[in-house]
């Protein structure tokens, strides 16, 4: 069997082994956080009522036909727009920690930033797939798709939530240089983003203070470093075997939101380093199968979609990974399948299903058939 008919099994099977860790840790960690509610379980109730949710729109994405989303990307993208401008009119509207990021339609409440991660890889795909000849000219291959999707980012970024932000961004790019993209066009803008980030950062207070907090954490240790000093004291106390599930100490009130964006180094605490290395790995071999399944697409379409899925877990693992381990500034950023958050949790069991989806309309591998003359050896050669 090829690498081709093996990468949607690996991928399948390595995201039900960070689901299986993440609801693991999450069990150990969550009980100890200020927002339970009293319930010990509240937690995982709702993770599990998301999981739940997640797994039956994978099922039904990886049935359906993804060229639907070619016919209707202008709904998926106006959606986005419109739940996105919804985070500022209360009551629907809800800001939390001093951001507008949330919205509260009856019992559930989510993230609109998680629809506007899929509806810009749908426009961008449908783009470049209907522009293909004039991927390379100035105009329709570069200036037009990042004037589109900067009405998301900018609709994020008055959220306050930049990181977000840069995550859709970085995924334009990489599928703009996919679709072929002059590079002579897209280093200059991509770098440009990338100053301008930093410098609406710089006129965060908040923000402002994680980038000092990072470049000498030792100073702010006890202030806007505390996350990243905590965690990295998680993960060397935790050492190859770890202290044991269950037995970690950092999700004791002394890291904050350990059962979310920090839930990484509680695994290198409790679980050790080889459960660590292992989760690594399973997020790796997602992103190479992926990969593989997107260059397998039947159509230009296919193809730019399911770059498109796969670079959102990508950057986004790389992303919560970096800042757990102090490698990247602090930044609010979930590891996919692992860390709680059902509106993630949801988007990124759609991208899978949506990668099955393509997998199963790929392009099909022939089968190798024996010769017409041949003859299997029946008996040993002497």
């Amino acid at each position: 069997m090829s690498i081709q008919r093996h990468a949607i099994y690996a991928l399948i099977g390595c995201v039900l082994f960070l689901i299986v860790i993440g609801m693991i840790m999450l069990s150990s960690t969550s009980a100890f956080a200020q927002d339970s509610r009293g319930d010990m379980n509240f937690f995982i109730k709702r993770q599990g009522a998301w999981l739940l949710v997640g797994v039956i729109v994978c099922v039904g994405t990886s049935l359906m036909d993804y060229h639907l989303l070619q016919k209707y990307w202008w709904v998926i993208f106006g959606g986005a727009l419109v739940l996105l401008v919804l985070c500022f009119l209360p009551p629907i509207g809800m800001r939390i920690n001093g951001s507008w990021r949330w919205v509260r339609l009856g019992p559930m409440a989510f993230q609109p930033s998680e629809v506007a991660k899929v509806a810009a890889v749908v426009f961008v795909a449908w783009w470049y797939s209907r522009e293909e000849q004039d991927a390379g000219s100035f105009l329709k291959g570069f200036v037009i798709p990042p004037l589109v999707v900067m009405g998301l980012i900018g609709l994020i970024a008055m959220e306050t939530d930049l990181g977000t932000a840069a995550l859709i961004g970085a995924v334009t790019f990489s599928m703009m240089f996919v679709a072929g993209v002059n590079l002579a066009y897209v280093i200059p803008i991509a770098l440009t983003a990338l100053g301008g980030i930093i410098y609406a950062a710089t006129q965060i207070e908040e923000r402002m203070l994680r980038l000092l907090a990072f470049l000498d954490p030792e100073k702010y240790k006890l202030t806007d470093g505390l996350q990243q000093y905590q965690a990295l004291i998680a993960l060397g106390s935790g050492g190859i075997e770890g202290l044991g599930l269950g037995e970690g100490r950092q999700k004791m009130l002394y890291l904050p939101y350990a059962h979310t964006d920090f839930i990484f180094p509680m695994i290198g605490e409790e679980l050790g380093l080889r459960i660590t290395l292992l989760t690594v790995v399973a997020l790796l071999t997602i992103c190479l199968c992926g990969a593989t399944i997107a260059m397998n697409a039947r159509d230009r379409f296919g193809m730019l979609t399911g770059f498109g899925a796969i670079m959102i877990i990508a950057i986004q693992a790389a992303i919560n990974i970096g800042m757990t381990t102090s490698l990247l500034p602090n930044k609010g950023m979930p590891l996919p399948f692992i860390s709680y958050g059902g509106s993630n949790l949801l988007i990124c069991l759609f991208l899978v299903g949506l990668l099955v989806s393509i997998h199963r309309q790929g392009i099909p591998v022939p089968i190798r058939q024996p010769r017409a003359n041949y003859r299997p050896r029946l008996t040993p050669r002497i």
